[in-house]
């Protein structure tokens, strides 16, 4: 009686060494917080690469507006300089996708109110504008491109999962657009 009692003692303890439940609670605690930076990462990244791309097709934008403005080439600062109406219209939009400006160059909609812009903590100081030269020897260029944007960290900021106080995927964006003057 005291061997049969031994010996079932002896195999439910080899029972409990070769059991394998709960296991797959332990891989997912052990492999979950690797897939949850990686699904991070990929979010960040995907809001990094689509903030570039409407920058860029923002600048594409302005500098095509510009390859058929007459007023590109005027010499006169008032027509054409760095507070000029045409330098506002570009630059607003390049920021708010509009051309609207009301007396003090504000990117504004028809009623007067402010625009939103197309990414987040964008102005039109990131905006600068090269205006074709008053050359008429060979091709004239108009170029649009943003300066010192600076790329807001989404909800996945992956530089605190990380405990890093800076990350490589936080620089300044300065996508730009070169085109050829029509005029």
């Amino acid at each position: 009686m005291k061997d049969k009692l031994s010996i079932q003692k002896r195999h439910h303890l080899f029972r409990l060494t070769k059991s394998e439940r709960g296991s797959a609670v332990v891989e997912l605690a052990i492999i979950f917080p690797i897939l949850l930076m990686l699904f991070a990462a990929t979010a960040e990244l995907g809001q990094l690469f689509s903030t570039y791309s409407t920058l860029a097709k923002a600048t594409k934008i302005g500098a095509r507006y510009l390859t058929t403005a007459k007023e590109a080439e005027s010499i006169d600062v008032n027509v054409s300089g760095p507070s000029s109406p045409l330098q506002r219209k570009v630059k607003c939009l390049v920021v708010t996708g509009f051309t609207n400006t009301d007396t003090n160059g504000n990117c504004v909609d028809g009623s007067g109110n402010s625009r939103p812009t197309l990414v987040p903590n964008l102005t039109t100081a990131n905006v600068l504008i090269t205006l074709p030269s008053t050359s008429t020897l060979g091709p004239r260029y108009v170029k649009v491109e943003m300066q010192s944007y600076n790329f807001d960290k989404g909800v996945f900021n992956v530089a605190n999962v990380t405990g890093s106080t800076s990350s490589t995927f936080y620089f300044s964006l300065q996508p730009s657009t070169r085109m050829r003057y029509m005029h």
